[in-house]
C-alpha cells in the first residue's frame, strides 16, 4: 500500500509539500485506515509497556507516534475546506466518523492515562525543563477533558456523543456548502447591477459563466450575513433579495442540526463535570471563566448599540427616512462620501491583488521581521489556482513554504483561514508549510483582481496566522505553529493588519493598477475617520453573532431550546441586540464557526483577542523608529513559542505588563467619543 499511496510514503517534494499531483481521492480512505491502525499501535506499546511511566517511554514516545496520521489528516482537512470535490464530500462523513471513534479509542485507553497521570503527579520531582512540564500538565488536562476519568458507561455515552456530534457536524458544513450555491443571487438584466464598479461586473459574468449560467450575472454568498455589494447595488429590491437570500439560507438543513449539537454538546459538558459547553471551552482558554466572557461582552453592548443608533440616525437623515437592514451599507457609502469623501468602489483600482500580496504583505513582513518570499511555480498546488512561495529568513536560510488560494469556487467553503500542511518540532523536524484561503471573486480572464479595503485587510490577517506557524520554535510537536488557545489564536493575524495602513507600506501597495499614482495622502485620513464611523454597525454585528453563539453553547444539559429561530430572537433581545437593521454577523443556519468548526462557545474569541491586539498596535506604534526590533521582539518572545508558554505570560514578556483593555475601546469608538 505504501508503494502505490502517496499519502503513506514521506513527499520527495522540497519541504515535504505533499505529492497534490500523484494524490487522487480514492487514495483517502486506505490511508487513514492504515494510518489510525498504525497509530494505534503505538500507543498500545506506549500503554502496555511493562516499564515505570518516564517523561521519554511516555509522553516524548506519544509525540513521536502517529506521524502518518497526522500527515494524511492535515491534507484532507484542507482539501476538504478548499477543494470538497463530490467525491471528497462523499467520504468526509466517513473519516470524520472514524477519527471521532479514533480519539475516543486513544484518550479513553485507561493504561495510558494511567501513566500520563503517574506523571503528572510527580512532575515536580522530574526535573523537567519548562516546555517538558508544561507538556505533562496540558496532556493530563486533555485527557481528563477528554473523559480518561469517566467510568464504563459514562464512557460508552461519551463515544455515542462524540460520534453524533462528528457527523452532525460533518452534515452542517456540506448543508452550507450546498446551500450557499443554491442561493447565489443570478441577475438577468446588467441594469440590476448599477453601482458595481465595472471590474465586479466582469468578475460577476465570469462567477455566471463558471456556475453554468452563460450570459447572466451572479453574485456569490460569502459567510457572513451583510454581503460586500450590498454597499454598492443601486437597486432597492435587488439589494432585499440578495440579503434574504443571505438572511434564510440553509434553515430547512442546518436549524435542526444547531440545535442537536447545541443539546448534544451541553449533555456531554455534563457528563464531563461542567455547567455548560461554554463553561466547558472557557474553562481551558485564556479567558478561564464563562463570568469574564459574559462581564466584557456586556460591558461592550451599550455604548456599542448606542454608537450604532447614532450612525442609524445620519443614515435616515440623508436617506429621507429610516433605513432597513438591505439598506444600511448602502447609505453608509453615501455618508462616507459626503462626511469623509471616500468612495469604497473607487478604491477598488489601488487595491490590485498581486501588488497588494507582494509590495504589501510580503514587504511588511520583511519590513517588520526580516524574512522573504520567491515565487515557486514549479511546486504543485493542489489546485490550479494555488500560488506557492519559498520563505527565507532574515539571515538567507529556508524557512519553509507559504501556499496562497485566493478565489472562491463552487467546491470552497466560505471565508478565510489558514490551514497548517507541515508543522516543525525539535523533536520531529520538518519546516513549516502552511495554506492561506480567501474567497475572492475570481476576475475575467486577462483581468486584474481588484479588492476592496476590507479584502485587503484579510490578507494581512490571515497572513498574521501564516506568520504564527512559519515562526514556531518549539520542541514538542504539541505546541507547535498555532498550537494555542481558541481565544488567544487570533492575536497575531488581529495584530498583522495594523501594517495595512502603516504609511511606508501603504504607499507601496496601494496605487493605481492602471497609471501607477499612488493613493492619495489625505484620502487615508479620511479612510480612517470613514472606518470608525461604522464602528456601530460592526461592533453590534459582531457582538450578536458572539453572544448567539454563547446563548446556543450556554444550555444546561436537557434543557430544550425549541424553535430555533425562536431561541435566536429571543437571545438578541435578552442580550438588547434586537436590531432589525443589524443582522447578527452570522445566523444560526449558517454559522459555520460554531457548528462545524473549532469555535463553539468561542467565537468571543475575536474581541478577547482584540484587546490584546489593540494594547500591541498602541505598542508598536508608538516606537515607530524601532519597527524591526520590536518585530523580533514580537516574534522571540510570542510567535515563535506556540503554545510552549502561558499565553498571557508571553503577551506580558513583550509589553512588559497586563493587557489593558482601554485601546480596544478607543478603536471601536466605544470609550465615549461620538462615534457618528
Amino acid at each position: 500500500m505504501t508503494t502505490t499511496n502517496p499519502l503513506l510514503a514521506e513527499s520527495p517534494l522540497p519541504y515535504a509539500l505533499p505529492p497534490f499531483e500523484a494524490i487522487r481521492e480514492e487514495h483517502f480512505l486506505p490511508a487513514f485506515e492504515e494510518a489510525i491502525q498504525a497509530h494505534l499501535a503505538e500507543v498500545a506499546a506506549i500503554s502496555g509497556s511493562t516499564e515505570p511511566a518516564t517523561f521519554a517511554n511516555t509522553l516524548e514516545s506519544l509525540e513521536r507516534s502517529g506521524v502518518l496520521l497526522d500527515r494524511v489528516r492535515r491534507v484532507f482537512d484542507n482539501a476538504a475546506g478548499a477543494h470538497l470535490t463530490p467525491g471528497l464530500r462523499e467520504i468526509e462523513p466517513k473519516v470524520n466518523a472514524m477519527l471521532a471513534a479514533h480519539e475516543d479509542a486513544v484518550h479513553l485507553d485507561a493504561a495510558l492515562y494511567s501513566r500520563i497521570k503517574a506523571l503528572y503527579e510527580t512532575r515536580e520531582d522530574l526535573g523537567l525543563d519548562p516546555e517538558s512540564l508544561r507538556l505533562v500538565e496540558r496532556y493530563h488536562t486533555r485527557f481528563r477533558r477528554a473523559g480518561a476519568e469517566l467510568d464504563e458507561r459514562g464512557r460508552a455515552r461519551l463515544r455515542e456523543l462524540n460520534a453524533r456530534i462528528a457527523a452532525e457536524s460533518t452534515a452542517f458544513g456540506q448543508n452550507l456548502l450546498a446551500a450557499n450555491e443554491a442561493g447565489a443571487l443570478v441577475l438577468d438584466d446588467p441594469a440590476q447591477l448599477s453601482g458595481l464598479s465595472p471590474d465586479a461586473v466582469a468578475a460577476a459574468a465570469e462567477n455566471a459563466r463558471r456556475l453554468g449560467h452563460e450570459g447572466a450575472w451572479v453574485l456569490s454568498l460569502r459567510n457572513f450575513s451583510n454581503q460586500f455589494e450590498l454597499a454598492v447595488l443601486d437597486d432597492r429590491e435587488v439589494r432585499r433579495r440578495f440579503l434574504r437570500a443571505s438572511l434564510d439560507r440553509a434553515q430547512d438543513t442546518n436549524l435542526p442540526l444547531a440545535k442537536s449539537l447545541a443539546v448534544l454538546r451541553a449533555e456531554r459538558a455534563a457528563l464531563l463535570g461542567y455547567d455548560s459547553h461554554a463553561a466547558y471551552v472557557v474553562a481551558d482558554n485564556t479567558a478561564g471563566s464563562t463570568r469574564a466572557v459574559t462581564d466584557l461582552l456586556a460591558r461592550l453592548v451599550p455604548p456599542a448599540v448606542a454608537n450604532a443608533r447614532r450612525e442609524a440616525d445620519a443614515l435616515a437623515d440623508i436617506a429621507g427616512g429610516e433605513v432597513a437592514a438591505w439598506d444600511w451599507a448602502y447609505w453608509s457609502e453615501k455618508v462616507r462620501k459626503e462626511r469623509y469623501d471616500v468612495d469604497q468602489a473607487a478604491l477598488r483600482p489601488y487595491f490590485e491583488l498581486d501588488r497588494v500580496l507582494r509590495e504589501g504583505v510580503f514587504h511588511a513582513a520583511r519590513e517588520v521581521y526580516g524574512i522573504t518570499l520567491t515565487e515557486r511555480p514549479d511546486l504543485p498546488g493542489y489546485h490550479p489556482d494555488v500560488r506557492v512561495f519559498e520563505v527565507f529568513d532574515a539571515d538567507g536560510s529556508e524557512l519553509g513554504l507559504f501556499l496562497a488560494d485566493f478565489f472562491s469556487r463552487p467546491t470552497k467553503r466560505g471565508g478565510a483561514w489558514m490551514n497548517s500542511l507541515v508543522v516543525r518540532s525539535e523533536l520531529l523536524g520538518g519546516r513549516p508549510v502552511v495554506v492561506n484561503n480567501h474567497n475572492i471573486a475570481a476576475p475575467a480572464p486577462g483581468e486584474p483582481a481588484l479588492l476592496t479595503f476590507a479584502q485587503v485587510k484579510t490578507l494581512f490577517h490571515e497572513f498574521g496566522h501564516a506568520l504564527h506557524a512559519l515562526f514556531s520554535r518549539v520542541r514538542h510537536p504539541y505546541f507547535a505553529a498555532t498550537a494555542v488557545p481558541r481565544d488567544f489564536v487570533e492575536f497575531p493575524s488581529q495584530v498583522n493588519e495594523m501594517w495595512a495602513l502603516w504609511p511606508d507600506v501603504l504607499e507601496r501597495y496601494a496605487r493605481h493598477h492602471e497609471t501607477g499614482e499612488p493613493l492619495p495622502a489625505d484620502l487615508v485620513t479620511r479612510m480612517e475617520q470613514a472606518a470608525r464611523f461604522g464602528q456601530g454597525f460592526a461592533t453590534v454585528e459582531y457582538l450578536a453573532a458572539a453572544l448567539l453563539d454563547w446563548a446556543w453553547h450556554s444550555l444546561p444539559a436537557g434543557e430544550d431550546p425549541g424553535d430555533p429561530l425562536e431561541f435566536e430572537a429571543r437571545a438578541l433581545r435578552e442580550a438588547g441586540l434586537d436590531l432589525p437593521a443589524i443582522p447578527p454577523r452570522y445566523r444560526t443556519s449558517y454559522f459555520t464557526h460554531i457548528f462545524n468548526s473549532g469555535y463553539s462557545a468561542g467565537y468571543y474569541s475575536y474581541i478577547w483577542s482584540e484587546v490584546l491586539d489593540a494594547d500591541t498596535t498602541e505598542w508598536f506604534t508608538a516606537r515607530p523608529e524601532r519597527r524591526r526590533e520590536n518585530g523580533e521582539v514580537f516574534r522571540d518572545r510570542l510567535l515563535s513559542k506556540g503554545g510552549s508558554v502561558d499565553p498571557l505570560a508571553a503577551f506580558a514578556q513583550v509589553l512588559g505588563r497586563p493587557p489593558r483593555v482601554e485601546p480596544l475601546l478607543t478603536r471601536r469608538g466605544l470609550d465615549g467619543a461620538e462615534g457618528a
